[in-house]
């Protein structure tokens, strides 16, 4: 996925993790007393609920009240640019104290030649059910800070360790919605009904493993590298356990009684749960609940008051009723005296629906389902649910699920493997053989060779590389097998007319049954086609349009040969209070009308980029800054962005529908597109008064835009239209929410704006000088 334009600052606060526990402010209902005891080769730190016990080789045990050994681990990680990876050799514990005398385990580590003059020194401390751990790390200016690890290895847990990651919601101080920043990541164990979890301030679950923690280091003023990470037990949740270990005074976290959020029918009991966490002293709260609707009616105003004990916890289920159709949303307040802590969810109904189209469906998904949350077959449930047939990558001992885990629901499946341009002939024939071998192995109905390799864009110049380097080899080898999976080229970013003009003068039409690109798109409208097709390439380029794009290739095809139109890559970003990103409402609605406007086009499919708000190696830590983190269909916390609403109402008013024409109108502002469905026409209809630029409204500060709430109209010019009506006229939304329209002497009269709306129960006409619907005025 390509990102178009540099990040801005960043413009609100960040906690740093780890501040109030390095001040020795952990606050605890009960502090204890710390012992220590020396012996010949051990040492041990002992305090209320945990133990440390350091050893000769740099083994450092953490046993619960018991003394029972929970996590036990001996070796640091370093690595350097030059000399790469060294693991410490052994360690040597000494009984210390830290600055302010508290007790503490000093290890010195030991390294092999090869390390240089690297230096790792440990130093260990414990509070009441609370370790603290950190690694003072000196050596040669090629240290790699983020590549620094230490080991641990959980022992005899009874569930499965997790990544957890923490999180905290802000309001923008440059004004706008609130988002989620990151407050850390939590290494989660769980033995019975104990818990345990190293937090940092950072780390890559990619890096981590059942061996060894990512704990990259930060610069220490006084010269080398700092690494941090502190141990709890607790019987909380992981959320509130950082809040209580960092002192913080309140934290706040909302769960629901359904996966992601979503909800079979209409008035269903959807029950929010509020957990406030306490990292002060006793106190009482107040909790409010406010939950508004897509039109920013409120449904529901609660507030209560409760009281929580000093480190303690306060939880609290609110039940409100699912809506009839579409997306709820819903923060919670909690407050007590000056402090205050807030989040926010959605919480949506989307019924089930059996989808009819089968392998004709134009619906897939852009990546492989790597986050498996709350299990795997939870998010294949929904992605069926939302009408995706298909996903863009899956082959075995690849990420994600195995090509087995979708031939078992139906679902097809195909590959996409990243080739090196750079390269010898010997080499790229070499990576086509095992490649395609790897795409026939899986199944795959089509293997996409590379993934945006058109780099630099709109110039044309990489495209002889990747057909002599790429795809010829593919397909010469292809030739020899007679493998039958179909040929792609690499997903270009955006369409890049000058590098498909020189693919095919160098013969690459006639290699390919497909044609895949991605169809970026900036603050434009989809159906924006920029004047001209001089379009720039700069962050803010006309270059990064949907429709225009897509008008380019179909006629390079006309001129050319036809091929499939494969959208490997679209999506509605919504990084927020940026204003070259989508807003949550405009992504809805730009979802709908992308999709419409891709069926009208004779699209084979649209994989849309990506399912979770998240960034695979991290996921679900919260990154506001970084716009690959804001693609997905439903949020960092599982619930369903109005996106994935719109995915699903477009996957379900278009299963089975057929283009029969664009429809033109009197108002040369108002557009629609013409489906012919089991349920009678459908009518795609939208107005352009407002234009084709979107955020264009309020002060800008470089990408900074506050963004309005997402049930906020922002489409001011409302153009009505008159038509014949059926029997019934029923309008659906971007979020597939339906209603009736009144007729009146057989005519009906709708309101029109930026919004797409589809409707049922018109009378489309065809006519030479251009269709339109039976009535129109």
């Amino acid at each position: 996925m390509t990102t178009p334009h540099a990040e801005g600052a960043h413009l609100s606060r960040r906690r740093l993790l780890g501040a109030a526990l390095a001040a020795g402010v952990v606050l605890t209902a009960e502090s204890t007393a710390v012992t220590a005891h020396a012996a010949t080769g051990d040492v041990t730190l002992t305090a209320g609920g945990i133990s440390l016990l350091a050893s000769i080789g740099g083994r450092l045990a953490i046993r619960d009240a018991a003394g029972v050994t929970r996590s036990a681990g001996s070796k640091f990680q370093i690595k350097d640019q030059e000399t790469g990876i060294h693991l410490s050799t052994g360690g040597t514990p000494a009984l210390a104290a830290l600055s302010d005398g508290t007790p503490a385990i000093r290890m010195d580590y030991t390294f092999d030649a090869a390390a240089g003059a690297t230096t790792v020194t440990g130093w260990f401390s414990v509070s009441t059910g609370h370790a603290r751990l950190e690694w003072r790390i000196t050596g040669a200016d090629t240290l790699v800070p983020d590549g620094f690890l230490f080991s641990r290895a959980i022992q005899a847990p009874t569930e499965p360790d997790d990544y957890i990651a923490i999180t905290e919601w802000v309001r923008d101080t440059g004004g706008g919605i609130p988002y989620e920043e990151t407050a850390g990541v939590a290494h989660t164990s769980t033995w019975g009904s104990l818990h345990g979890l190293f937090l940092l301030d950072r780390s890559r679950q990619a890096w981590t493993n059942a061996t060894w923690i990512h704990a990259p280091g930060t610069a220490d003023p006084a010269g080398g590298w700092t690494s941090e990470a502190d141990f709890f037990f607790s019987e909380t949740r992981p959320s509130a356990t950082a809040t209580i270990g960092r002192g913080v005074e309140l934290g706040l976290e909302l769960t629901t009684d359904s996966d992601f959020n979503l909800y079979d029918t209409p008035g269903e009991p959807m029950r929010l749960t509020a957990l406030v966490a306490n990292g002060g002293a006793a106190r009482t709260a107040e909790l409010e609940l406010t939950v508004r609707d897509f039109d920013g009616t409120q449904l529901a105003a609660t507030t209560v008051t409760g009281s929580i004990t000093a480190a303690g916890t306060w939880q609290h289920t609110f039940t409100v009723p699912a809506p009839a159709a579409g997306v709820v949303f819903a923060e919670v307040v909690v407050r007590s005296g000056t402090d205050e802590a807030f989040a926010r969810t959605n919480l949506a109904t989307l019924p089930p629906f059996t989808y009819q189209a089968g392998a004709d469906s134009m619906f897939g998904i852009a990546n492989y389902p790597w986050l498996q949350r709350p299990s795997a077959d939870a998010v294949l449930d929904l992605w069926q649910r939302a009408g995706i047939s298909l996903v863009r990558i899956a082959y075995d001992g690849g990420p994600g699920l195995p090509p087995a885990a979708f031939d078992a629901r139906g679902m097809r499946h195909n590959i996409e493997l990243q080739p090196e341009l750079d390269t010898t002939d010997t080499a790229a024939e070499a990576w086509a053989a095992d490649k395609l071998a790897v795409a026939q192995g899986a199944g795959a109905g089509y293997f996409e060779v590379g993934n945006e390799l058109n780099r630099p864009f709109n110039e044309g110049t990489a495209a002889l590389a990747y057909l002599n380097m790429a795809l010829r080899p593919v397909f010469d080898r292809r030739a020899v097998t007679g493998d039958t999976v179909k040929l792609m080229n690499n997903g270009l970013a955006g369409m890049d007319k000058p590098w498909v003009e020189n693919f095919i003068a160098a013969g690459g039409w006639d290699l390919i049954d497909a044609f895949a690109y991605h169809p970026g798109r900036g603050n434009f409208t989809p159906d924006y086609i920029p004047p001209g097709d001089d379009w720039s390439t700069g962050s803010a380029g006309t270059y990064w349009n949907f429709y225009g794009g897509l008008k380019q290739l179909k006629a390079l095809m006309a001129q050319h040969g036809e091929k499939e139109i494969w959208l490997t890559e679209a999506y509605a970003p919504t990084k927020p209070n940026s204003w070259w990103h989508d807003t949550y409402r405009h992504a809805a609605e730009n979802v709908l009308l992308t999709l419409a406007l891709a069926k009208a086009e004779g699209v084979t499919c649209v994989c849309w980029y990506q399912f979770h708000d998240s960034v695979l190696g991290m996921p679900q830590v919260a990154d506001p800054d970084n716009v690959e983190y804001h693609y997905g269909l439903m949020n960092r916390d599982l619930s369903p962005k109005p996106s994935l609403l719109a995915y699903a109402t477009a996957a379900r008013a278009l299963d089975q529908a057929t283009f029969q024409g664009h429809l033109t109108f009197p108002d040369p502002q108002t557009f629609g597109l013409w489906f012919n469905t089991p349920d009678g026409p459908a009518v795609v209809l939208w107005n352009r008064a407002d234009g084709y630029l979107l955020n264009t409204a309020g002060e800008r500060a470089d990408w900074h835009f506050p963004a309005p709430e997402v049930w906020a109209d922002p489409w001011p010019t409302k153009t009505h239209l008159t038509a014949t009506a059926g029997s019934a006229v029923r309008e659906l939304d971007a979020i597939g929410r339906s209603r009736q329209l009144p007729t009146a002497q057989g005519k009906v009269t709708l309101t029109l704006d930026g919004a797409p709306r589809v409707f049922y129960g018109l009378t489309p006409v065809a006519r030479p000088d251009g269709d339109t619907l039976a009535g129109c005025c």
